[in-house]
């Protein structure tokens, strides 16, 4: 399973855990996905959401 968003499209973003020695070794961050049932073309569906789209409203969750 992708970690990606399925409103926005947001994925994983690399980068480098950096010591005090200034080592670098790769990491990544993952994005913040909920488990959401949400209304999509009128239909209930059970998607993979960021947080940062669920407070902006662009999700519209069914009851």
């Amino acid at each position: 399973m992708a970690k990606r968003c399925d409103i926005c499209g947001k994925g994983p973003v690399y980068g480098n855990h950096v010591s005090h020695a200034n080592n670098r070794t790769r990491r990544r961050w993952e994005p913040n996905l909920q488990k959401v049932h949400a209304i999509v073309e009128g239909r209930h569906t059970r998607l993979k959401v960021c947080t940062n789209c669920i407070k902006s409203g662009r999700v519209i969750k069914s009851a």
